[in-house]
């Protein structure tokens, strides 16, 4: 019996933030269908959607002089220092990545880092390029953030571009997108389980 435990694959849970905070966000609809293919799908391996709409604008002065911060920030530090590996809908935002995600993104890495060390991915959708140009910001940026994110495959969704991607609510309609999805989890969770042993 001991032995059929210690053999088990690990769950390892991919906490997942979009950088959209609409409601009918089409990278929110992106990470949902994420969390839908690793329920089906993909043995050891689980989507938890971290909100960050809760987050206040980044301001030194709400830190307290022992270094603390303010709730809904502890809070999400602490989801990002329980998480093995993160999945990120990053919509782009005048070729670049969006506010509230950077926001995230900033306090975070305030005090100890607590992005550091872990694996990533990233997703977007959007017009154009399908938010290609707020991904390869992102990597850059994940540099500072010692990030480690996938190289491949990469995911940018054209989102208007005929036939329909998403319904009216944001979510993912297109079949071969959410293959796509699943090859990108796929390799999310085979480059966390070698960081991890490593």
């Amino acid at each position: 019996m001991a032995a059929a435990v210690s053999s088990a694959k690990p769950v390892l849970r991919v906490a997942a933030v979009c950088g959209s905070l609409r409601k009918a966000s089409y990278n929110g609809g992106l990470l949902r269908a994420a969390a839908e293919v690793c329920e089906e799908s993909i043995p050891g391996l689980r989507v938890e959607h971290m909100d960050i709409s809760a987050l206040p604008l980044l301001n030194t002065d709400l830190e307290t002089a022992d270094g603390g911060f303010p709730p809904a920030v502890e809070a999400f530090r602490d989801q990002v220092r329980s998480a093995d590996c993160f999945l990120f809908g990053s919509p782009e935002y005048n070729y670049s990545i969006a506010t509230p995600l950077k926001n995230a993104l900033d306090w975070a890495s305030r005090g100890k880092n607590c992005w550091a060390d872990k694996p990533a991915a990233i997703v977007s959708a959007g017009g154009g390029f399908g938010g290609g140009r707020s991904q390869y910001h992102f990597r850059q940026v994940g540099v500072f953030l010692d990030l480690h994110f996938i190289n491949k495959p990469e995911l940018f969704v054209q989102a208007f571009q005929q036939p329909p991607k998403f319904d009216s609510d944001g979510n993912l309609v297109d079949a071969e997108i959410r293959e796509r999805i699943k090859q990108v989890l796929l390799s999310l969770q085979a480059f966390t389980l070698r960081i991890q042993k490593d």
